[in-house]
């Protein structure tokens, strides 16, 4: 299941977050799985950047405006976000799919569900460096306007093609979802949806939107773990 989600971030955040990106020191990227680090050729901010802190606090609270985001992905948890650059030689990051554990700062681990790219560059500014993704329907391809992210699942295969011209900025970040099975935060998405959709027609009220919103939180209650 890929979703687009558009203007994540606001104006003003992705000024003062381009502003900061143009003073980083950037290293080789490496936080990859063995397989994966064969094919990532791109500049990630190590964990050391002074930056580093400020830009995941703006990231994560643009993420939790998101009520797309939380229909989507029923986040549970979230690795702090990273940030990459495709510039030169350090250009593309081949066909792969995500290591499917990631340690947190707490020592404990990640179970990564979800996958979101947050595009920090325009399309205008670079050539080449799309994302594209295997999904249901075919092979995706999504380049999208600086503020907007894609969330697709973790396992599926997926690349940033050449950059050729220019830079292009982004943050990546890996999710646990409260409902671990694909399939399931597909339908429980489109249910959502449709709800959405009848409140709107309908009302808060109605017995019959009163009587699905019960059994979309039953399904969730029935297929979460935590």
């Amino acid at each position: 299941m890929l979703v687009i989600i558009n203007d994540v971030l606001t104006g003003e955040e992705l000024a003062a977050m381009r502003s900061q990106l143009a003073s980083a020191d950037w290293a080789q990227g490496v936080s990859a799985g063995p397989q994966a680090r064969l094919a990532k050729r791109n500049l990630q901010l190590p964990e050391d950047s002074p930056q580093l802190k400020d830009l995941r606090i703006t990231v994560m609270r643009a993420l939790n405006r998101s009520t797309l985001l939380l229909s989507a992905a029923l986040p549970f948890k979230i690795l702090p976000p990273n940030f990459n650059r495709y510039t030169g030689d350090t250009n593309r990051y081949g066909m792969h799919t995500d290591s499917t554990l990631r340690p947190l700062p707490d020592g404990s681990y990640l179970r990564t569900d979800v996958s979101a790219t947050l595009f920090l560059s325009g399309p205008e500014e670079y050539d080449g460096g799309e994302l594209r993704i295997e999904d249901t329907y075919g092979l995706q391809t999504v380049k999208l306007r600086a503020g907007s992210m894609v969330v697709y699942p973790s396992g599926s295969m997926h690349e940033v093609t050449p950059v050729t011209r220019g830079e292009r900025l982004g943050c990546y970040m890996f999710m646990q979802s409260l409902v671990k099975h694909t399939e399931d935060r597909r339908a429980l998405f489109e249910m959502d949806k449709a709800l959405m959709g009848l409140r709107q027609s309908y009302g808060e009220e109605d017995a019959n939107i009163i009587r699905l919103t019960g059994l979309y939180n039953n399904l969730v209650r029935r297929w979460s773990e935590c």
